[in-house]
């Protein structure tokens, strides 16, 4: 009873706060409120046949993917841009992380654990990762790892050259941008196994193809993709 009041008390003078609306969580919430939990635009693609799911139909004839999954999709100026730019620009890793708790539980609840031997994030340049701190998808890997009960590595796939920013390009100079910067770090540890490759958020898709196209070439069985988000084209 003491440490429940403790608790409160705590919660009186450091409120524990929703990730995505910023209000204060109620006992018995965790990382949403139970009003964003209803009201997030959730794409439930891995409830979807693959000939009917529309993000992996974006990939057909440029990577072949095992699963294409996404947990929200994009709403410019709602709560998941607010998620993704607290996660990117702000310093919060730790909304990765619940996020991908979340939604690997989710996964692992589908059956879908059984087809996935590794997570690898889309890594960033050390550069890059040096300035942030962190690297966002790595948050998300993690988060999923625990949720999916699957391994991740941060490292088995490494960025060689520090790109520009993708924001402004179209995909085909996304693709440009992107398409010879990744190499497999140690090819052995990739061979025979299926691949799960996760980000922040898809737009065109340029990077996870650049990345599955890599980890297929170093002898992957086969990849899928994962992210928080993706963005209607």
């Amino acid at each position: 009873m003491l440490r429940f009041l403790w608790a409160d008390f705590l919660g009186l003078i450091y409120p524990r706060l929703c990730l995505a609306c910023r209000e204060p969580l109620v006992t018995g919430e965790t990382h949403l409120c139970t009003g964003c939990r209803a009201e997030l635009p959730y794409t439930d693609f891995h409830r979807l046949p693959p000939e009917q799911n529309p993000l992996g139909r974006r990939f057909w004839g440029k990577l072949p993917l095992r699963h294409a999954l996404s947990y929200l999709r994009f709403v410019r100026h709602g709560r998941v841009q607010h998620l993704l730019h607290e996660l990117k620009y702000q310093g919060q890793r730790d909304v990765g992380t619940a996020l991908g708790q979340l939604y690997g539980a989710e996964l692992h609840a589908a059956g879908l654990a059984a087809d996935f031997d590794l997570i690898i994030p889309v890594p960033l340049h050390p550069r890059k990762l040096a300035k942030r701190g962190y690297n966002q998808a790595a948050a998300f890997a993690t988060g999923l790892a625990e949720g999916l009960k699957v391994p991740a590595s941060n490292t088995a796939l490494r960025r060689t050259t520090n790109t520009k920013t993708q924001t402004k390009k179209n995909r085909a100079q996304r693709w440009e941008n992107v398409a010879t910067v990744f190499e497999v770090e140690n090819p052995a540890h990739i061979i025979g196994r299926r691949i799960l490759i996760v980000d922040d958020v898809l737009t065109t898709g340029a990077t996870l193809e650049a990345c599955g196209a890599v980890l297929l070439a170093a002898g992957a069985a086969e990849v899928s993709i994962a992210t928080i988000a993706c963005a209607d084209r």
